[in-house]
């Protein structure tokens, strides 16, 4: 175990990122876990904690492996290589895109209200409780190039080297507290990783959005 729990993890985290400050930089947070790590991060910095949603598409019939991810826009970030691999037909992606879109569009309204961000020229910091194949990462650091920000910065606990090295080539930096050797999963690295509900997640951004 490397981390307590979130908590800690986000404390820790929030001192790599003190530099930062001077850009007065908005927190685009990843639901749910990440909002919690955004939560504690924006109040000890004192900067703008928002969300953004993205939806897994997961392989047929392997709920836990995903293949790609779904933006608010629309927008689909594929894994061409896994996609490939497992030979998965568009017809079934097509489908899974607009279920994803729809649910992306009631959680927005449900947590913020609105469906609109303003990014450009803003230094922009992507923050999760970790990430694994880095799918959504990658998906929503994708999405969010698409606003130009003055700077696009990746921000997370834990991941394994190869992921990481993935979202180097999307962000103009990437900073990750630790990069095990051996990695299986995001909470193997936490003493605590409790699964955040919805309630949280609107309470928090209640705080923070009063």
């Amino acid at each position: 175990m490397i981390f307590q729990n979130r908590i800690d993890a986000a404390k820790k985290l929030a001192k790599n990122l003190e530099w930062l400050k001077k850009d007065d930089p908005v927190i685009l947070a990843i639901p749910r876990g990440g909002v919690v790590i955004g939560d504690i991060v924006s109040s000890i910095l004192n900067i703008r904690l928002d969300i953004i949603i993205s939806k897994k598409i997961c392989a047929p019939l392997n709920p836990e492996f995903a293949i790609g991810a779904v933006m608010p826009d629309g927008r689909y970030v594929s894994n061409e290589e896994t996609t490939n691999m497992l030979n998965v037909p568009q017809n079934y992606i097509d489908a899974e895109i607009s279920t994803k879109i729809k649910e992306i569009e009631r959680r927005l309204i449900e947590f913020r209200g609105h469906k609109k961000y303003e990014l450009k020229n803003k230094t922009v910091i992507l923050l999760d409780d970790g990430v694994a194949t880095g799918a959504t990462m990658f998906a929503a650091a994708s999405w969010v190039r698409n606003h130009n920000p003055k700077k696009l910065i990746i921000a997370i606990p834990v991941g394994p080297k190869e992921t990481i090295d993935k979202l180097n080539q999307i962000a103009d930096e990437v900073i990750v507290l630790h990069t095990p050797l051996v990695f299986n999963s995001v909470s193997e690295f936490y003493h605590d990783f409790k699964q955040i509900d919805d309630d949280e997640v609107k309470q928090i951004l209640i705080k923070h959005h009063k």
